[in-house]
């Protein structure tokens, strides 16, 4: 499984690679406003439900440390093995729409910052 991430990992960024030629800095800026447009379309919906799903899940059994929403990770070892099943996949889903917003935004920064010092 790890090989197969790492060639797709490969492709991607040779796929990139090809994409500077052809990506202006407006255009980078344009596809970087859509990526954290994305990215917080996902993201947002997701990381709230797997709050709502941690916390439906362990306060069933346990009283939560208080602010316990300012780091929920360090609750996934409370998690038993059914519960984390539950819990998981609106985490991971959660954490994609946050990468996606942060390479969405790094990419309209960069191509901000192309457009302003290189005429």
């Amino acid at each position: 499984m790890l090989e197969v991430l790492l060639v797709l990992a490969s492709l991607v960024v040779i796929g990139l690679t090809g994409l500077l030629v052809v990506v202006t800095p407006p255009r980078m800026v344009e596809l970087g406003l859509w990526a954290l447009a994305l990215g917080l379309l996902i993201g947002i919906p997701m990381g709230w439900w797997y709050h709502v799903v941690l916390y439906r899940t362990l306060s069933s059994r346990m009283a939560l440390p208080s602010r316990w929403w300012q780091k929920p990770v360090d609750l996934h070892p409370l998690l038993r093995p059914d519960e984390y099943r539950l819990v998981r996949p609106w985490f991971v889903a959660g954490a994609l729409g946050f990468a996606l917003c942060l390479t969405g935004g790094v990419a309209a920064i960069t191509g901000m910052l192309v457009i302003r010092f290189y005429p």
